[in-house]
């Protein structure tokens, strides 16, 4: 009998906190731990002993033994595998700017483990945003632009760095329980690097437990392709946290976006979600899919102390912009601490039709000024009633970020999963 009631009591506290945590980042236990680093100036890493450059043209196995140091632009080329064991560590090489590219065809396979991840990071003793270039993959998935080509090339070599194509089920390998460290390295006249670049990658392409932090350009770029993203995590990015464009269509799921007033960008392009359906409207085939992102469960918080001060000295934006054509499909997400929440392209005419195409559903809205507008416009009153109909199960509430989530001010580590019961209590307030 006694078990029977263990049994019982322990079902009726996990459906509890199931129904309670359902917002935002989830998980009966945090899965940040042991993975992630929040503190990646402090950590200690080898000296390097191995140095990548050049094409990497035959299959390849980098070994946790060593340490690798890449040196300038290196490209995985001929359909070749990079294969990364786990625990393997690869430093960016501050003067030729350290750059990974997965040209089409090619493959990653960077399969670390929760206990043991693969880091990217920055040679400098003193390390900063920017310090190398990134990873990119380039795969031949679909893109909106036409001919179905594009290029990422910055100051890489044009012919290596093409993507799109029509194969939606391209594999591009693995990325999971991997850290980038300090990459977005800026390009003079050409603009900057991102942490992670997914260009016209396919859909068996496997993305989960993913961090990137301290990045000078985007966390996360997506250009084209079709891909699922889960447990990714963003710190402290100066540009975009996630960023899709060129008819982009992804699913991202229990992923966190951690913003700081004082790391922006001084152009636009320092939030946590930008939705566009391209680059440029010349170069776009509207024949072709737009841009979809569905969302769940994500959490994008600014980790301010005094929310409200930075956002009155203006140092704090929106936390999602979408761009005209651009579908968002987005639910059970926290957003908090943001200049609106939401930021709708002056572009985009607010009908039925368009609405439809931007969806939030059992959201919660915390310490926002303002939650969802149209740019240029500061009369929302169409949008707040439409988004705020009781259909849609949204919430609101002005509640300190420190009794919000369970402990986002850990320095070892941190977690950003709600506080049970929080989103209950503030339920109506507006």
């Amino acid at each position: 009998m006694k078990k029977i009631t263990q049994i019982i009591c322990f079902l009726l506290i996990a459906t509890s906190m199931s129904a309670q945590q359902e917002k935002g980042i989830m998980g009966y236990s945090n899965w940040l731990n042991n993975w992630t680093e929040f503190k990646p100036h402090k950590a200690q890493y080898g000296e390097p002993n191995q140095i990548l450059a050049g094409n990497i043209a035959e299959n390849t196995k980098l070994l946790k033994r060593n340490v690798y140091v890449l040196q300038g632009n290196v490209y995985v080329t001929n359909n070749a595998v990079l294969t990364i064991e786990p625990g393997t560590l690869i430093i960016g090489d501050f003067e030729t700017k350290g750059t990974l590219v997965i040209t089409k065809g090619a493959q990653i396979i960077a399969d670390g483990v929760e206990t043991d991840p693969i880091v990217f990071t920055s040679d400098r003793s003193v390390k900063k945003a920017g310090d190398w270039g990134g990873v990119v993959i380039l795969g031949d998935a679909p893109i909106n632009k036409f001919g179905n080509v594009g290029s990422y090339n910055l100051d890489l070599d044009p012919v290596l760095t093409t993507y799109g194509g029509n194969n939606v089920a391209s594999n591009s390998g693995i990325m999971r329980f991997v850290r980038i460290e300090f990459a977005g390295k800026k390009v003079k006249g050409d603009g900057t690097f991102n942490g992670l670049t997914i260009a016209g990658v396919g859909n068996k392409t496997i993305l989960e437990n993913v961090m990137v932090s301290y990045s000078g350009g985007d966390s996360f770029a997506f250009f084209g392709g079709d891909v699922t993203a889960a447990q990714f995590v963003s710190y402290k990015s100066i540009n975009d946290d996630y960023k899709f464009t060129q008819g982009a269509q992804c699913r991202l799921f229990n992923s966190l976006a951690v913003r700081s007033s004082y790391l922006s960008s001084n152009k636009d392009g320092s939030r946590c979600m930008e939705v566009k359906s391209y680059e440029k409207k010349n170069e776009t085939d509207f024949t072709k899919k737009p841009t979809l992102v569905v969302a769940s469960n994500m959490t994008m918080l600014n980790d301010s102390e005094n929310i409200k001060a930075d956002i009155q000295a203006g140092l704090v934006k929106e936390a999602i912009y979408i761009g005209e054509n651009a579908t968002v499909e987005m639910k059970r997400s926290v957003v908090s601490g943001f200049n609106p929440a939401v930021l709708i392209d002056s572009k985009t005419v607010i009908n039925d039709a368009s609405l439809k195409k931007i969806k939030f559903e059992e959201m919660f809205f915390n310490l926002c000024n303002g939650n969802i507008f149209t740019e240029y416009n500061t009369n929302n009153e169409d949008l707040e009633n439409w988004y705020g109909n009781s259909l849609f199960f949204n919430v609101y509430s002005q509640t300190d970020n420190k009794e919000m989530f369970v402990d986002i001010f850990n320095p070892k580590k941190p977690d950003f999963r709600l506080q049970l019961g929080k989103i209950t209590a503030s339920s109506g307030n507006r």
